[in-house]
C-alpha cells in the first residue's frame, strides 16, 4: 500500500516577497522551509505507517533543484522514498498548471492508494492545488482533515474493487466536525487539527543524507509546454504594487504631568469634534 505526500518548499513568512517585474514569488535557498501545513499531512501518513510497516510513504515535490532539501527533511522524518519534479519548463506555473503537472507526475509514479497534502501553502494561500490534482486524476477529495483512522484496515483491492482501504476522516468545519468514510484512491488535505508533526531523529537524518531522490523532468511527464509553466497558466499577475499608507500623526509626549494634561485635553477635543461627547457629560 502506498501513500503519497505532497511537499512544497516555501519562503519563510518574514522573507516572503514578490518580484515586481514578473509578479512571482522570489525563492532563495537561504530562506526556504517546508510548507508548515504539509508537515501535518506528512505526520498523518507516518502515523499510519507506524501502525502498519507494510505502508510505503512517498514524498513528492515540484520546484527548483533546491527543493530537494525539503524532500530530505521528509525522508529524515520517516518517508520511504522521494520524487522531485523539476525543470525550467515548469517555472511560473500557477495553481492550475501546478495541479496538471503534479497529476502527470503521480501517473508516472504509478499505483497509489491515497494522496495527502497540506490544506494550503503559505506562499500562495489558495488551497487550490490539492483539489485540482484530484480533479485531473478523477479521484475524490476531502479537505480540512484533522484526525484519521482505518475503518476496514489496509487491504488490497480485488478485481471488483472491493476490499480497498477505507479511512475514517474528520473534517474540521466552522460549525463542528464532519465524519466521513473515504475509500482509496482519494486525496486528502490536512489542517493543524491533524496533530503536531514529529521531529527528525539522528538516524533519520543520516538515512536522508544518503538517500537517492528520483527526479522527473519535463520530458518524463508526457505533457506539452502549453500545459505547464507560464504558457500553461491561465492566471497571471499583471501588476505588483505596495499600498501607500500615509497618516498625518500628532505626537504628544505624555511622560510629564504637563504632557499628560495636554494629551487628555487633545483626546477630549477630538471626541467633541466627532460629536461623541459634550464637555462635562457623554453625548
Amino acid at each position: 500500500m502506498r501513500i503519497i505526500v505532497l511537499v512544497k518548499q516555501v519562503p519563510e513568512t518574514d522573507a516572503l516577497r514578490l518580484d515586481p517585474a514578473t509578479g512571482t514569488v522570489v525563492r532563495s535557498e537561504e530562506s526556504a522551509i517546508v510548507n508548515p501545513l504539509d508537515l501535518y499531512a506528512l505526520e498523518s501518513a507516518l502515523k499510519l505507517k507506524d501502525a502498519d510497516s507494510s505502508i510505503q510513504v512517498t514524498a513528492v515535490s515540484m520546484g527548483p533543484p533546491s527543493a530537494e532539501t525539503a524532500l530530505r527533511e521528509a525522508l529524515a522524518m520517516g518517508c520511504d522514498d522521494a520524487v522531485l519534479v523539476t525543470g525550467r519548463e515548469f517555472g511560473g506555473s500557477d495553481t492550475w498548471a501546478t495541479g496538471r503537472t503534479l497529476s502527470a507526475a503521480l501517473r508516472r509514479i504509478g499505483a497509489f492508494d491515497f494522496i495527502f497534502a497540506g490544506e494550503k501553502a503559505t506562499d500562495g494561500d489558495t488551497g487550490q492545488v490539492g483539489p485540482e490534482i484530484a480533479a485531473f486524476l478523477g479521484i475524490p477529495v476531502a479537505t480540512y482533515i484533522g484526525r484519521i483512522g482505518w475503518l476496514t484496515g489496509a487491504k488490497s483491492a480485488d478485481s471488483t474493487g472491493r476490499g480497498r482501504p477505507l479511512l475514517r476522516v474528520e473534517r474540521v468545519l466552522e460549525d463542528g466536525i464532519q465524519v466521513l468514510s473515504c475509500r482509496a484512491p482519494a486525496l486528502l488535505t490536512f489542517c493543524k487539527a491533524a496533530g503536531d508533526p514529529r521531529l527528525p531523529e539522528l538516524a533519520g537524518k543520516r538515512k536522508a543524507r544518503k538517500a537517492v531522490i528520483t527526479k522527473f523532468g519535463f520530458s518524463d511527464l508526457g505533457i506539452k509546454q502549453e500545459e505547464t509553466g507560464t504558457p500553461g497558466s491561465p492566471t497571471h499577475v499583471v501588476k505588483v504594487a505596495m499600498p501607500n499608507l500615509t497618516r498625518k500623526s500628532e505626537i504628544i509626549d505624555a511622560r510629564t504631568e504637563e504632557g499628560m494634561n495636554a494629551a487628555c485635553d487633545r483626546v477630549i477635543e477630538l471626541l467633541e469634534h466627532k460629536g461623541l461627547i459634550v464637555r462635562g457629560r457623554k453625548a
